[in-house]
């Protein structure tokens, strides 16, 4: 008779477990997929149907996502041969590029709210959450509750108080304005998690600290962070994903300046219409920076999920 360890799972189980996840992964993955796909398409061979899978790749979707194009007449396109080649790309459609689109200027835009929101939530949510967790602070539970609720109200409920109150102060459509708005959303999923990892590092590490001589500051700085390093990682990166993906209060706080990526991709327009293989182009520029992102602090990422879960 075999032993058998209710800790380890058996071998079926494991084959089992191993197909559900390698199945949930290609399920998930088709759709980015197929965008990227996409990118290197054709107008004509992306709206084809049946869809091609098989295709002549072209750099013409992202030509047509960094540039702007005009029509111009037989006559000057005969005297102004083409130097490039992303503008025989355009040639081919009876067009010059006039200029450069204002997607880099976009996407740098999302670049400076979305890391700069995600940082200003670590820094208020950290200090916050050490509060709650060392501290005794009348009606914790109360605030905490109260702070999460602001998580769970849908952005539609206050978009018009804070278009009015934006408009008054100056800060529709400005980095400033939409660093500070989701700062204030994402503060409240910042302080939830990162309490309880705090909550998971023991006080007497603190407090060997406190009376070797480090101050409360020094001890919270050199003891305390370093511990929640794994907690910090994991919540920056929920906090990126959120800023870097909205789209509400982009659209309705933001037209020119401060506009991010997500509300500029869809308005690409192209010869006849909605430019497929240009918005697919810049999807998967969009998805990169989250991407990079996430996978350079993976690590930190599964150990953030799994803190805590086994106690000594």
């Amino acid at each position: 008779m075999s032993s058998f360890s209710v800790t380890d799972p058996s071998p079926r189980s494991k084959w089992f477990a191993g197909t559900l996840v390698i199945l949930y992964a290609l399920i998930t993955m088709v759709p980015l997929a197929w965008i990227m796909l996409t990118g290197f398409k054709s107008p004509s061979d992306a709206i084809s149907y049946p869809p091609k899978v098989v295709f002549e790749p072209t750099l013409e979707g992202y030509v047509n996502l960094f540039t702007t194009r005009t029509r111009q007449t037989d006559e000057y396109l005969q005297a102004n041969p083409p130097k490039t080649w992303y503008e025989e790309i355009v040639r081919e459609y009876d067009m010059v590029i006039a200029g450069p689109s204002k997607f880099g200027e976009r996407f740098l835009n999302s670049v400076i709210i979305g890391f700069g929101s995600t940082f200003l939530s670590i820094v208020l949510g950290t200090l916050a959450a050490y509060a709650f967790s060392r501290f005794k602070i009348p009606l914790a539970d109360d605030l905490l509750f109260f702070i999460l609720s602001t998580r769970m109200m849908p952005p539609i409920a206050v978009a018009i108080p804070i278009f009015l109150m934006y408009r008054q102060l100056g800060l529709s459509d400005t980095h400033l304005g939409m660093i500070l708005l989701y700062t204030a959303v994402n503060i409240s999923l910042a302080v939830w998690l990162l309490k309880g990892f705090i909550d998971e590092i023991p006080r007497e590490y603190e407090e060997a600290a406190l009376i070797d001589g480090y101050t409360r500051f020094q001890a919270f700085y050199k003891v305390v962070l370093p511990q929640a390093a794994t907690g910090i990682a994991s919540t920056a990166i929920f906090c990126l994903i959120f800023a870097w993906n909205e789209y509400a209060f982009a659209v309705l706080l933001t037209s020119g300046t401060a506009q991010t990526a997500p509300p500029f991709i869809p308005t690409i327009i192209g010869v006849g219409g909605l430019d497929w293989p240009a918005v697919a182009a810049g999807a998967t520029i969009f998805l990169l920076p989250v991407m990079i992102f996430t996978i350079l602090l993976r690590k930190h990422l599964l150990r953030g999920i799994t803190f805590g879960a086994v106690r000594k």
